[in-house]
C-alpha cells in the first residue's frame, strides 16, 4: 500500500475538569471517561494537559513528595486501565527529571502499562505556561504509532510555537496531531485558538485533535472549547464552551513511512462507518463571560467545600450582578444578602436591595451599622474620609464576623474600574475570600446586566437584576448626595482610558495620541499606578481579560516611575 494511503481512526476527546492535589478523584474521573471511550469504540483517548494533578500546581510542582505521589498514581492509573482492552489512553500528569526539576508530561498507556512518555524538559514555576517562555533546548516531539498511524503528541504552548516540537511533527510526516491542554479562558480566545489550530493542520498536512479542560482553579477558568481539525483544516468537530463532556471522533489520517519512537499497533482498521459530527455554536461575548463568571465560583465554592456564599447587597449594580452571578453558581438558597444602611444610605437602595434579594430568591435581611459606627466615632472622633471609610469597614467586619458565625464565603463586590483607581477601602469593600467581577470594567457590569436581564425574559423568567440598580447613578453613600462622579470621571470615560492604559499598555503617550486631555490623562494613570498595594491585598477572582490584575499585570508597589509623554 502507498505511504500515502489513509486509514479511519476513532479519537475520544475527554473534556473534564480536575481538582489540583486531588490525585485519586482525578483518577477516578479518567477512568470514567476511559470506560465511556472504549464502549464507544474508540481506540485512543486524549485527556487534557495534566490532568492527573490537577492544573495549574503551581508550587506544589516544586514538592518531591507531590511529584513522587504523581509519579505513582499515574502507574497506578495505568493499571486500572487494562480493562479497558486496546484503548490508548494519553494522560497528562507531573514528572520530573533525573536531576529532580518537575516535568510537564504526558504518558501512553496500553493494556495496563505506560508504554510511552512525553515530557517537557523544563516546568517553570509560575501559574499559567506562557506561550514560548516553557520551550529549551532538548525538547522533542513524541511519535507512536496506532493501528498503522503514527501520531504525534504535542502539549500545550508547543502548538504557538513556530519552532520547536510542533514543527519537528511536520518534518516527521505524521499522520495526526494530538494536543492536550490546560489552556484559560480569555474574552474572545476561543476564535485565535480555533484558527491556529486549522493553521497548524493545514502546515503539517494532518489531523490535529485539540483537547482543553473545563472548570475553574483559584483565579482561572477552563473553557473546554475542544476541537478536532482535518488536514485541510476543516473543522470536524468542536465541543461546548464550559461544559464536561466526551467527544468521539473519526479522523481520515495518513499512514507514512517515518520511524515512530514507539509501535503499538500495526494492524489497520477495517473501514467502518463513521459518526456524524458537529459543531457546538459559539457563546456570543457576553454568554460567554457570564459562564466564565459562573464557573469560576462554583468551582471555588465546591472545591473549597463552602456551603453558602454571603455579600453585602447595597441596591447598586455590582452587588445586583454579583449576587445574579452567585445564584446562577451555586442556587439561590446558598446565597445570603445583607443590606448594611448606615445614616447616608437612601430609601431606594434598602428598597433595591431588597427587591435584588426577591427576584433572586435569595436569604435576605438588614443589619443597621449606624450604632457600630457612632461606638468608633465615640472613641476615636474621626471626620472627613477617615469617617467614611469608617462606614466601609464596619460593613466589612460584619459580613467578615457573620461569614465566621456562619460558614459562609464572602463575596467582594468591588469592580475592575473600582480597583484600578483605588476606589475601594481596605478591610472595608475589599473584604472577602472571592470577587467575582474584579476583571469587569464598571461598563461591562452594565452591559452584563442588561444581558442576564435579557436571558431571563427569553425564558419567560423573571429578569433578576432591578432595573434601578441599573440605571441610577452610582454611589457608594458614604457621605450626603456623595455620587462616583464627585472623585471619578464617568465611567464611560474612565473605562476608555483604562482600557488603553491597561489592556494595550498604551501609557502616557498612548493617551494623547487617541485624543485625551493630558491633564485627565496624567490624573487617571497616577490613580492606578499608586493604587497597586490595594490591588495586591484585594481577592482572588476569575480572570477573563487579557490583563487580569494580579494574574497578568502587577507593578512595584514602591516606585519613583512616571509617565511622561513623548516616551512610547
Amino acid at each position: 500500500m502507498s505511504p500515502q494511503a489513509s486509514g479511519q481512526l476513532r479519537v475520544g476527546l475527554a473534556q473534564v475538569n480536575p481538582t489540583v492535589g486531588a490525585l485519586e478523584s482525578n483518577a477516578d474521573l479518567i477512568f470514567e471517561y476511559a470506560q465511556k471511550a472504549s464502549a464507544a469504540g474508540a481506540h485512543l483517548l486524549v485527556l487534557p494537559e495534566m490532568v492527573l494533578t490537577g492544573y495549574p500546581v503551581e508550587d506544589l510542582a516544586n514538592r518531591s513528595s507531590f511529584r513522587r505521589a504523581s509519579r505513582k498514581a499515574i502507574t497506578e492509573l495505568a493499571g486500572r486501565l487494562a480493562v479497558c482492552g486496546e484503548l490508548v489512553c494519553v494522560v497528562g500528569y507531573l514528572d520530573e527529571s533525573a536531576s529532580r526539576r518537575p516535568q510537564n508530561a504526558v504518558a501512553v498507556i496500553h493494556r495496563g502499562k505506560i508504554v510511552a512518555t512525553y515530557i517537557k524538559h523544563h516546568l517553570p514555576n509560575y501559574g499559567v505556561f506562557d506561550e514560548f517562555r516553557n520551550f529549551v533546548p532538548g525538547d522533542k516531539s513524541l511519535v507512536f504509532r496506532l493501528h498503522g498511524i503514527d501520531v504525534g503528541v504535542a502539549i500545550c504552548e508547543d502548538i504557538w510555537r513556530e519552532q520547536g516540537p510542533v514543527a519537528e511533527l511536520a518534518t516527521r510526516r505524521v499522520g495526526l496531531v494530538i494536543v492536550p491542554n490546560g489552556s484559560p479562558f480569555e474574552r474572545n480566545k476561543d476564535d485565535v485558538r480555533a484558527a491556529l489550530v486549522r493553521r497548524r493542520a493545514r502546515e503539517i498536512d494532518a489531523p490535529v485533535l485539540y483537547v482543553n479542560m473545563t472548570g475553574g482553579q483559584d483565579d482561572l477558568v477552563f473553557d473546554g472549547d475542544s476541537i478536532a481539525v482535518a488536514a485541510n483544516g476543516v473543522t470536524i468537530a468542536r465541543a461546548p464552551q464550559f461544559e464536561d463532556g466526551l467527544m468521539i471522533v473519526d479522523v481520515e489520517a495518513k499512514y507514512q513511512s517515518s520511524s515512530p519512537d514507539v509501535i503499538i499497533s500495526e494492524a489497520r482498521v477495517p473501514s467502518y462507518p463513521k459518526i456524524e459530527h458537529g459543531a457546538a455554536s459559539r457563546l456570543d461575548t457576553e454568554a460567554e463571560i457570564w459562564q466564565a463568571l459562573v464557573v469560576g465560583l462554583r468551582d471555588y465554592v465546591k472545591k473549597n467545600a463552602f456551603p453558602s456564599v454571603l455579600l453585602g447587597l447595597s441596591g447598586g449594580i455590582d452587588s445586583a450582578v454579583t449576587a445574579a452571578i452567585a445564584a446562577d453558581a451555586v442556587g439561590a438558597k446558598r446565597v445570603f444578602g445583607i443590606a448594611l444602611p448606615s445614616r447616608y444610605s437612601s430609601e431606594h437602595s434598602i428598597g433595591d436591595a431588597a427587591e435584588s434579594a426577591r427576584r433572586i430568591g435569595l436569604n435576605f435581611r438588614v443589619v443597621e451599622i449606624q450604632p457600630m459606627v457612632d461606638s468608633f466615632l465615640n472613641s476615636l472622633n474621626l471626620t472627613g474620609l477617615a469617617e467614611e471609610n469608617l462606614q466601609a469597614r464596619v460593613r466589612g467586619t460584619t459580613l467578615m464576623g457573620l461569614s465566621n458565625q456562619e460558614g459562609h464565603l464572602v463575596l467582594a463586590t468591588g469592580n475592575k474600574s473600582e480597583l484600578a483607581v483605588g476606589y475601594s477601602t481596605l478591610y472595608g469593600d475589599a473584604v472577602g475570600g472571592y470577587a467575582p467581577i474584579k476583571d469587569l470594567l464598571k461598563s461591562e457590569v452594565w452591559a452584563l446586566a442588561r444581558w442576564r436581564n435579557k436571558v431571563a425574559t427569553s425564558r419567560g423568567e423573571q429578569q433578576p437584576i432591578p432595573v434601578n440598580s441599573i440605571i441610577k447613578e452610582p454611589s457608594a453613600e458614604l457621605r450626603p448626595d456623595q455620587k462616583d462622579s464627585d472623585s471619578l470621571p464617568s465611567y464611560d470615560l474612565l473605562d476608555q482610558l483604562l482600557t488603553i492604559y491597561i489592556e494595550n499598555d498604551g501609557g502616557l503617550q498612548g493617551l494623547l495620541s487617541a485624543g485625551f486631555d493630558s491633564e485627565l490623562a496624567t490624573r487617571v494613570i497616577q490613580m492606578v499606578d499608586r493604587a497597586e498595594y490595594k490591588r495586591r491585598q484585594y481577592p482572588p477572582g476569575p480572570k477573563i481579560s487579557r490583563r487580569a490584575f494580579g494574574k497578568d499585570r502587577r507593578l512595584p508597589i514602591t516606585s519613583g516611575w512616571r509617565e511622561r509623554a513623548g516616551l512610547q
